[in-house]
């Protein structure tokens, strides 16, 4: 499973989630991706179901990309352990999604074979997300006839 090799702190701070996400949010590698649609968290557990789940939908056909990486420590103290005595110990890696980053992209394989095969990677994650592509992403330059009809 993904994790760091080393990290500077054990533990960290919860953080904050809010607003959408600052870098990531364009596909770089491949023709179709993943995106996420709402704030969350992602352990390392969830990511490499996905990933598994694609790669045998496409029978290891074309290329895949993982976007994100599980880089803060989530916590968690024993049961029916009480209050204080200090903070609990790493149970897993999780990595933060904000809305708009983008988590997996596919290369190499047809539109219908990439939409299903990310479908089965949303079935594994806890998070909405939504099926992108780069000829999507482009924007539709106007012709000299859609700009006379304008006019009409």
């Amino acid at each position: 499973m993904l994790a760091p090799k080393r990290v500077k702190w054990r533990k960290q701070q919860k953080g904050h989630m809010a607003g959408k996400a600052l870098r990531g949010g364009t596909l770089l590698h491949g023709d179709y991706g993943l995106q996420a649609a709402e704030c969350g968290y992602i352990t390392a557990r969830q990511i490499e179901a996905a990933r598994i789940a694609v790669s045998k939908y496409t029978k290891k056909g074309g290329q895949m990309w993982i976007r994100i990486f599980p880089d803060k420590p989530r916590t968690k103290k024993a049961a029916e352990t009480r209050m204080g005595s200090g903070k609990g110990n790493v149970e897993d890696w999780v990595s933060v999604i904000k809305p708009g980053r983008i988590l997996y992209e596919i290369k190499g394989v047809t539109r219908e074979e990439a939409t299903m095969a990310m479908r089965m990677a949303n079935y594994k994650l806890p998070l909405k997300t939504k099926f992108v592509s780069k000829i999507s992403a482009i924007p539709q330059k106007k012709t000299a006839a859609t700009s006379a009809e304008g006019v009409k």
